[in-house]
C-alpha cells in the first residue's frame, strides 16, 4: 500500500521521481504500472482473493499474534554519580540548599524556602533527582567553560532550578505555577530547556556525548515537512518544468510558510493559468504541502539512558560531523515517558556574553545575568520610546508598536510585553481589553459563574495579575480546569492537543466541551469562546508565562546594555551575527544615532571581530567602534590571522603586507575593494591599482629567480577621484553597509522633484495627512494573526518609516511588495498612542533607481577623462542619442553629450 485512494497515484509518482532524482517522463519502470496500490476495504480484498480464503484467514491469524506494545519498553534514566554515602535525592537537596545560600546571602525568603521544600518533596516522590542532577551538571560544565546559559520555559517555574543556577528568574520576584513544570497527576517527566551561546553550543553537545557515551546519548529526531516553496520546486522539477518556471512560482509564496498557492499568484508570476502542465503542478503542490519530506535531527533535545540506547531505538549518524540521533521525534518520546534534556542555542546569549567581556576589558566593569541592576528607570524610559533596535524579543515591528501603548515600568510588565504580541492573546481578542484596563479606560472586572455554580471570585486568583484578562497559556489552562471543570485527564488531553496543534489538529475536539461547560456554569458565551480561541492561538504558537519570564530577563539585560553602553552593545551584536531582525547596516546606523563613533575596517587597526578604541575626548564615556574584517564579504579568517600576526607597528604599503604576512593577492584585492587601506592614504581605487600592479602569487618561470621589484616598477599614475556615490555602492557590495552616506541621499534631488518627502518629514505630518515617501526596504512581515496585512519598514538617509499594507492593496501591488529593494509609497499618516504608520494606498518599485547612482559615477569619471582625451569615443553600434557623424559636435564628446545606458556594453 502506497496511498489511501486511487486518485493519489499521480502524487505517488511525483514522490518517486523526487526520491530518485528523475522526471516523470524519464522514470520508466520506477513508477508503478497501475493505481491499485491503495488501501482497499475488506470486502474488496475478499473479492480479489476469491478462492484464496485460507490466505486471508492466515493473514488475520498472523496480525492477531503481533501483539507488541510500546508499553513493554523499559526506559531507565542514567544514574548520576553522587558522593559516597549519598543518594541522588540527598545530593540534589544539598546542592539546592547550597545554591539557595549563594542566591540569597542574607537568607532565603520564607516564600522561597516553602517552594523549595514542596518541590524537593515532589521530586523525591516521582524519583526525578537524577534528571535534575544531569541538568545541573551540564549547566555547571558551561559555567566552567565560561559559556553563558539560561534555562527557559517551564524551568523558570522552579525555585530548585533557580538555586541550581539553571535559570536566573528569581522566584521571589514572580509567582509561577510549579505544577505546570512537574505534576504527579500528569505522570510525565519534566522538560527543562537550557539556552547556550549559539557560537559555543556545540561544545556542550559534544560534552554530553563524551559524558554519557554515544551508546547511551543521542539527539531526538524531527520530521521536516514540505512547505510551499520547497513543494513547488520539487513538483516542477519532477514534471520536467524549467527552473525559471519553478522559481517564478516559488517567488509568489510569502515567506517559507503557507497553506497553498492561489491561482492569482500564478498569473502574477507571468504564467498561463490554463496551461495543463502548470495546472497539474499546482494541484500536486497543494497536495504535497505538509507531507513529510525527510527525517532530521532535533535542534538540541538529548535522550539519555542507563543501558545501551540501541536496545530501545535505532541510532543513526547525522549529516553534521560527530552527531548521532535516534529515529523517533519529540512527540514519540513524550508518549513513551522518555526524559529529554534540551541543549538549545540563543544568539542573544552570545551577544550578552561578548558585551560582558568587552565591559570588563575596556571599562573594568564585571557583570553576569543576575548582577545587572534591576528597575533602572532610564532603561525603562528607552523601552517606552520603542528605542529597541537590536535588543532581544521586543525589536520586531509589532513589539515596537506595542511598547508606547503598554509602557513597561517593571519586570512583570516586560513579561507581559513579551507574551502579549502572540497568536494566543491576539486570536482571543485579549490585547485591547488589557490595554484599555491598563490605561484606566475600562473597569477591571473578573468574569464569574452563576451563583448556583460557584463563587463570584472564582477566576480572580487566576486573572488578578493581568487585570482580569487571560494573557498566558497557564491562565487559559487553569480556566479550563476551574471555570469549565475539566477533569485532570481532560486537562491533560487539552494540553497535549495544544502542544501538537500544528501536527495533529485535534484541539477542536475540546472546543464544544469547554465552551458548553463554561456556559452551563453561567459564563457568557462570548467570554467562553474567546478563552478557547486563545487556547487555539497558544497551540499555534505556545508561549507560557514561564517562558515569557525567562525571556523578559534577557530583554531587560540587553536593553540595559544598549542604554548604558551603546558602544559595547553595538560591538557585541555585530560580533554575534547573524541574528535578530536587522542587518548590520541598520545596527551600525542605530549605534551612530546613539552617539557612537563608528570607524571603517582598516588593515592597520581592525581585528577579525569588531573592536573598541579610545577617543581623544569622549564626553559621554563611549569608545569608538572599529569594524572588523568579518564584516567584509569573501575574506578567509586564516588569511587575516596571518595579517594580524605580522602587523606589529603597522604596514606602510600593500606590498609590505604581501611581503611580511604572506597573504594572497586575492585577499589584498578584497581588502582594497572594501576600502580598507585608508590608513596608508589610499582609497579603494588607488589601493586596487597598487595591489594589481604587484606580481602574481606565483612568478612566471622566466622571472622565478628575480625579485618582483626588479621586474620594473609601475610608473606613477594620476587616477581619477572616485565619486562618493560609487564609494557607497561598492561599500554595500563588499561590506553590506557604508559609513560614507546612504544610497537614498544621492537620489534625494530626483525624489524631491517627484514629490517624495524624507521619512522623517512624513512621520512628522499630521494624523490623516497624505504623504509620498521612498526608501530601502528593511523588513517585510505578514503575521499569521494579521489577516493578510503586511507590515513593512523602509529606510532613507534620515530615518525609517513603518508602512501598513492592507490585503486589497497587497493584491494590487503584490509583485512590488515582494520583489522590490527600494519602494515608493503614497498613503495616509496614522498616529495613535505615540505610534505612527503610513497606511499605503499605492506602491511603486524604485529598485531601478540604483542604476542612477552608477550612472552618475560613470558620467563623472568619463567626464574628467574625456576632458583631456585626443580621440573620440566611438560606439560599436551607433546609438541615436550620440552626435551624428559629420556634425559640428562630432569632433569631441563632452560630458554633457554622454547618455549612459544602464547595463549596456555598447561603448569602447
Amino acid at each position: 500500500v502506497l496511498y489511501h485512494i486511487p486518485n493519489r497515484r499521480p502524487l505517488q509518482d511525483v514522490l518517486t521521481c523526487i526520491r530518485d532524482h528523475v522526471t516523470v517522463q524519464s522514470a520508466g519502470f520506477l513508477l508503478a504500472s497501475n493505481a491499485e496500490r491503495y488501501l482497499k476495504a475488506p470486502a474488496e480484498m475478499a473479492r480479489l482473493f476469491k478462492g484464496f480464503e485460507p490466505a486471508l484467514a492466515r493473514t488475520l491469524e498472523i496480525t492477531d499474534r503481533c501483539r507488541f506494545s510500546l508499553d513493554k519498553l523499559k526506559y531507565e534514566y542514567p544514574d548520576e554519580p553522587v558522593p559516597p554515602g549519598k543518594t541522588p535525592q540527598q545530593h540534589l537537596e544539598d546542592l539546592t540548599w547550597a545554591g539557595a545560600q549563594n542566591r540569597y546571602p542574607s537568607g532565603a525568603p520564607d516564600k522561597v524556602k516553602t517552594a523549595l521544600q514542596k518541590e524537593l518533596a515532589l521530586i523525591k516522590e516521582l524519583n526525578y533527582a537524577s534528571y535534575f542532577l544531569t541538568v545541573h551538571d551540564i549547566v555547571a560544565e558551561a559555567r566552567r567553560r565560561d559559556i553563558l546559559c539560561q534555562g527557559r520555559g517551564s524551568a523558570a517555574n522552579s525555585a530548585v532550578c533557580y538555586c541550581l543556577g539553571v535559570t536566573s528568574v528569581n522566584p521571589n520576584e514572580i509567582s509561577l505555577l510549579f505544577e505546570r513544570f512537574l505534576s504527579k497527576e500528569r505522570k510525565e517527566p519534566p522538560d527543562i530547556d537550557v539556552d547556550f551561546e549559539h557560537e559555543r553550543r556545540e561544545e556542550i553537545i559534544q560534552y554530553v556525548y563524551e559524558r554519557y557515551g554515544r551508546h547511551r546519548a543521542a539527539l531526538t529526531a524531527t520530521v521536516i515537512s514540505y512547505r510551499p516553496r520547497s513543494a513547488v520546486r520539487e513538483v516542477c522539477k519532477a514534471l520536467g518544468l524549467t527552473e525559471d518556471i519553478s522559481t517564478a512560482l516559488a517567488k509568489t509564496v510569502w515567506g517559507s510558510w503557507g497553506a497553498t498557492i492561489a491561482d492569482g499568484q500564478i498569473a502574477e508570476a507571468g504564467l498561463d493559468v490554463t496551461n495543463p502542465t502548470i495546472r497539474q503542478a499546482i494541484v500536486l503542490t497543494r497536495q504535497l504541502i505538509g507531507f513529510p519530506r525527510h527525517l532530521s535531527q532535533h535542534v538540541g533535545g538529548f535522550v539519555l539512558t542507563q543501558g545501551p540506547l540501541i536496545e530501545t531505538v535505532p541510532i543513526g549518524n547525522a549529516a553534521m560531523e560527530d552527531r548521532t540521533f535516534i529515529e523517533w521525534d519529540k512527540d514519540d518520546i513524550d508518549a513513551l515517558g522518555i526524559m529529554k534534556v534540551d541543549v538549545l542555542a540563543l544568539g542573544m546569549l552570545t551577544c550578552i556574553r561578548k558585551a560582558f567581556d568587552l565591559l570588563a576589558l575596556h571599562k573594568g566593569v564585571s557583570h553576569d545575568l543576575a548582577s545587572i541592576p534591576a528597575g533602572d528607570t532610564p532603561t525603562y524610559d528607552m523601552i517606552c520610546r520603542a528605542d529597541t533596535i537590536g535588543v532581544f524579543q521586543i525589536e520586531s515591528r509589532a513589539q515596537m508598536s506595542m511598547l508606547p501603548r503598554l509602557r513597561p515600568r517593571d519586570f512583570y510588565d516586560l513579561v507581559i510585553e513579551v507574551a502579549i504580541v502572540r497568536p494566543g492573546p491576539i486570536q482571543g481578542d485579549m490585547v485591547h481589553p488589557y490595554l484599555r484596563r491598563r490605561k484606566g479606560e475600562e473597569e477591571v472586572s473578573y468574569p464569574s459563574p452563576h451563583p448556583d455554580h460557584g463563587p463570584p471570585d472564582e477566576l480572580e486568583a487566576i486573572l488578578g495579575r493581568t487585570l482580569g484578562v487571560p494573557l498566558f497559556q497557564e491562565q487559559a489552562m487553569q480556566i479550563a480546569i476551574d471555570a469549565a471543570k475539566f477533569t485532570p485527564d481532560d486537562a491533560n488531553g487539552l494540553r497535549r492537543a495544544m502542544a501538537t496543534f500544528r501536527k495533529n489538529g485535534t484541539i477542536h475536539t475540546y472546543e464544544d466541551m469547554m465552551v458548553s461547560k463554561m456556559i452551563e456554569r453561567g459564563y457568557t458565551p462570548d467570554f467562553a469562546k474567546r478563552c478557547f480561541d486563545q487556547i487555539k492561538g497558544f497551540g499555534d504558537y505556545g508561549f507560557p508565562e514561564s517562558h515569557a519570564a525567562s525571556f523578559a530577563l534577557l530583554v531587560y539585560v540587553s536593553c540595559w546594555l544598549k542604554h548604558h553602553h551603546p558602544d559595547v552593545f553595538a560591538a557585541a551584536i555585530l560580533n554575534s551575527q547573524p541574528m535578530g531582525f536587522y542587518a548590520p547596516a541598520q545596527l551600525v546606523r542605530d549605534a551612530r544615532e546613539h552617539n557612537v563613533e563608528v570607524r571603517e575596517a582598516d588593515v592597520n587597526f581592525s581585528d577579525w571581530d569588531c573592536t573598541l578604541e579610545p577617543l581623544a575626548s569622549a564626553m559621554n564615556g563611549y569608545l569608538a567602534l572599529r569594524l572588523g574584517f568579518s564584516r567584509i564579504d569573501g575574506l578567509m579568517e586564516d588569511e587575516i590571522e596571518k595579517l594580524l600576526a605580522h602587523r606589529g607597528e603597522g604596514y606602510d604599503t600593500p606590498a609590505d603586507i604581501r611581503r611580511r604576512a604572506g597573504v594572497t593577492r586575492k585577499t589584498l584585492e578584497i581588502l582594497a575593494a572594501a576600502d580598507a587601506f585608508r590608513s596608508m592614504g589610499l582609497d579603494r581605487r588607488q589601493a586596487l591599482w597598487a595591489v594589481r600592479g604587484e606580481a602574481r602569487d606565483k612568478a612566471l618561470p622566466l622571472f622565478s629567480s628575480v625579485d618582483a621589484a626588479e621586474q620594473g616598477a609601475e610608473p606613477d599614475i594620476r587616477l581619477p577621484q572616485t565619486p562618493l556615490s560609487e564609494h557607497v555602492l561598492q561599500d554595500y557590495q563588499t561590506t553590506r553597509l557604508s559609513l560614507k552616506a546612504h544610497p537614498i541621499s544621492f537620489l534625494r534631488a530626483r525624489y524631491a522633484r517627484m514629490g517624495f518627502v524624507p521619512t522623517r518629514e512624513a512621520r512628522a505630518s499630521r494624523n490623516g495627512a497624505r504623504v509620498m515617501t521612498a526608501g530601502v526596504i528593511l523588513v517585510r512581515q505578514m503575521p499569521g494573526t494579521a489577516s493578510g496585512v503586511v507590515f513593512m519598514t523602509i529606510e532613507d538617509e534620515v530615518g525609517i518609516a513603518n508602512l501598513v499594507i492592507w490585503p486589497r492593496v497587497l493584491k494590487r501591488f503584490r509583485p512590488t511588495v515582494m520583489g522590490a529593494r527600494i519602494i515608493a509609497v503614497r498613503g495616509r499618516v496614522q498616529t495613535a498612542d505615540n505610534v505612527t504608520h503610513i497606511v499605503a494606498d499605492s506602491l511603486v518599485d524604485r529598485t531601478g533607481d540604483l542604476s542612477y547612482l552608477s550612472e552618475d559615477a560613470v558620467r563623472q569619471a568619463l567626464g574628467r577623462t574625456l576632458a583631456h582625451a585626443d580621440e573620440i569615443v566611438k560606439p560599436v553600434d551607433r546609438d541615436p542619442r550620440l552626435p551624428k557623424p559629420g556634425s559640428a559636435r562630432q569632433g569631441r564628446i563632452h560630458p554633457r553629450d554622454l547618455r549612459i545606458i544602464p547595463n549596456s556594453r555598447d561603448f569602447h
